[in-house]
């Protein structure tokens, strides 16, 4: 059966209803020019390297925390797939290269060759979001593919698949800012793929967790141990055998007790 909404995916929710929160505070007090990146002035000439670290906190428009959020929410299935633990180890591991490498190679590579083009870099979490695309389209596998037709006489058509609206949308948050929302977009895809594939330094980064009572991991491994326990009792007496006998043994129910406990609703 089908899991609808946010169950089972804390993570998912507080980095969604996070982001929207902090791109309404932040324009409600005016203050967006804080948190988006110009290398120069804002690196070269005035040494703001802190903008580093908040540049990922929030959009600047309303249309980007629109489509990041529509975005966030389809990426809830990775965090179902992997569990809570792995999915916020993931996040915050790979926050370090998603935040460090977009201003650092825009200043140091990108603006040189460009001739001091390319000197913007626009607020949000683009990066973290197509790193986690990268999971999505490596982890997920689509449900469904279907053909569209160019045309009513052409017989070209195009491919998609039910993971396609996904990537619209987030080619459309790659494209809202050319150049710099297309750079961020590529070095968090290229991140995710490098944290995949065990290639990011330190050696094992990987494989890193956060601590389990973060995510509540000792109550979650109490209420799967629970479930197990119930589903096997269940499956005992189904087969006719009472998993609490006098001796602490299992015991044989006869064919009158088992015909009375589905009349008194147990099984």
């Amino acid at each position: 059966m089908l899991t609808s909404g946010f169950t089972n995916t804390p993570t998912t929710k507080l980095l969604l209803f996070g982001l929207i929160l902090t791109s309404i505070l932040v324009s409600i007090r005016d203050s967006k020019h804080l948190f988006w990146i110009q290398v120069d002035p804002h690196i070269w000439r005035y040494r703001q390297a802190w903008r580093m670290l908040v540049w990922q906190i929030c959009y600047g428009n309303a249309t980007e925390v629109l489509f990041a959020g529509m975005v966030v929410y389809h990426l809830r299935v990775v965090e179902r797939a992997w569990g809570t633990r792995k999915f916020a180890s993931f996040i915050l591991s790979t926050l370090p290269y998603t935040s460090f490498l977009p201003p650092l190679l825009l200043a140091l590579f990108l603006r040189p060759l460009s001739f001091n083009t390319l000197n913007h870099l626009p607020s949000g979490p683009t990066p973290v979001i197509f790193a986690l695309l990268a999971q999505y389209h490596a982890t997920v596998p689509h449900s469904y593919k279907y053909l569209v037709a160019t045309t009513s006489a052409s017989p070209h058509t195009l491919l998609f698949s039910d993971k396609s609206y996904t990537y619209l949308l987030a080619a459309q948050l790659a494209l809202s800012q050319l150049p710099g929302s297309a750079i961020s977009a590529v070095v968090g895809w290229v991140v995710g793929y490098a944290w995949r594939g065990e290639l990011l330094w330190p050696a094992g980064v990987g494989r890193w967790r956060v601590p389990v009572w973060v995510v509540g991991g000792e109550r979650e491994g109490e209420r799967f141990e629970g479930l197990r326990r119930r589903l096997g009792e269940d499956a005992a007496r189904a087969s006719g055998v009472d998993p609490g006998g006098a001796n602490g043994g299992p015991v044989r129910r006869t064919l009158g007790t088992q015909i009375l406990d589905q009349f008194r609703g147990a099984f």
